[in-house]
């Protein structure tokens, strides 16, 4: 049978599963596993198994064909994944920042895509939602987009004016009983499934401004972005709003300006710096394992000094993220991590993550390239990570800012 996604596209194939079991175990070089507690280790494992039953197996038949399972919209709800930090009565987890992180760990692991399904609905849909809507709005929506019931997505990026978001020219005008909503957002995820959007648009006065707009609005349309070479597995859209009629009560009242798009960010890029991580140690394990196996001149690849290099310096980086992910996971516990730290771990994790899928490539040599291993596809997904949610050069510039006080992007 077809699957039907939510907006009434169907996949013409069924999504197929793949027989080859899921060994990944990750690598703790540090004992970073000793900083957590007993909860946040049964969090990751249950996830991880999460991961292994439900994404690993038919993650390469979704990504060759460029199809999302949006089955694992409910599987994700059911599991918890879905808003972990959002307070228990509104349908989150309850969760501390450390949970979540290795939550999204777990499922980058499996593919970003899922993770950008995940992070989108809990740091860039519930966040606001919680951070800044009323009451009525938090009760409305919050525990539907915690189970799957709704699925969620983030306006903020424009065809011109991506690492500007400043310069935004969608708009909104006070029409009395109603705001009339113009303008569009591009490279969303979770756009062309999506039930409901989190919006950022100009008042009449040139003020940012939150607003919920719900699909079946009239001039409402996510058009799918196709021709995709990276996040194949994810949905991809635009958000045209042509006059569309959004209800007063769907403004989000509890902060204007850009400073509220960009509090989201930070919880969406911290997000990342944890997730990338699960694609590094999944990459370097395929090439571990690959390497004690392959044969060539006689005894195994992971016996020539070059290939233990390579192994060596990935093990290496991906130590260092785990304990900049952690450190900076204890800073967020506190309330006191900064922008410029989230970007610093944000930039650097996603880094050494496409560099370690690039040279887990080398070691597979030509069935890198093949999607009989996860490695060539994590690269190719890593090279939308680097981009989205602030660029790699963009967060060297937050950085310098922070250091020099000295602002080199405006």
């Amino acid at each position: 049978m077809a699957t039907t996604l939510a907006n009434g596209i169907t996949d013409i194939q069924p999504i197929q599963r793949k027989s080859a079991p899921d060994l990944f175990e990750h690598p703790d070089f540090y004992g970073v596993d000793e900083l957590l507690t007993p909860e946040q280790r049964m969090i990751r494992q249950t996830m991880r198994e999460f991961v292994k039953r439900e994404i690993t197996p038919i993650i390469e038949d979704c990504a060759q064909r460029c199809i999302f399972p949006s089955h694992i919209v409910k599987k994700f709800g059911e599991i918890g994944a879905f808003g972990p930090t959002i307070p228990v009565e509104y349908g989150g987890g309850g969760l501390d920042y450390i949970s979540y992180g290795l939550i999204m760990q777990e499922i980058e692991r499996g593919d970003s895509g899922m993770r950008s399904t995940a992070s989108v609905q809990g740091s860039l849909v519930m966040y606001p939602i919680y951070k800044f809507g009323t009451e009525e709005q938090r009760r409305k929506y919050l525990p539907r987009l915690a189970t799957g019931q709704l699925l969620g997505c983030f306006g903020l990026t424009e065809p011109n004016h991506g690492s500007n978001p400043a310069g935004m020219t969608t708009y909104f005008k006070d029409m009395g009983d109603y705001y009339l909503l113009n303008g569009s957002k591009m490279w969303i995820s979770n756009a062309p499934v999506a039930d409901v959007a989190v919006v950022w648009a100009k008042n009449e006065e040139g003020r940012i401004h939150g607003l919920i707009v719900e699909r079946g609005m009239e001039g409402f349309s996510t058009p799918t972005t196709g021709n995709k070479w990276s996040l194949r597995a994810s949905s991809t859209g635009e958000l045209v709003f042509d006059n569309v009629k959004v209800p007063k009560e769907n403004l989000l009242p509890g902060k204007t300006g850009l400073g509220a798009p960009l509090m989201c960010l930070d919880s969406a890029r911290y997000g990342i710096a944890w997730g990338v991580i699960g694609a590094a140690m999944d990459c370097y394990e395929t090439a571990r394992r690959y390497a004690m196996e392959r044969i060539q001149f006689g005894k195994p690849i992971a016996s020539f000094q070059l290939v233990q290099k390579k192994l060596a310096e990935m093990l290496t980086e991906i130590t260092k993220a785990q304990l900049l992910a952690w450190r900076l996971g204890v800073l967020m516990n506190e309330g006191r991590a900064t922008t410029a730290q989230i970007s610093m771990a944000k930039r650097n994790n996603v880094e050494i993550a496409l560099h370690i899928a690039r040279e887990a490539r080398q070691i597979l040599g030509a069935m890198g390239i093949t999607g009989e291993y996860s490695v060539m596809r994590h690269m190719m997904n890593l090279e939308s990570v680097i981009t989205y949610e602030g660029t790699h050069d963009i967060h060297l510039l937050i950085l310098g800012k922070e250091i020099t006080g000295i602002p080199a992007f405006a």
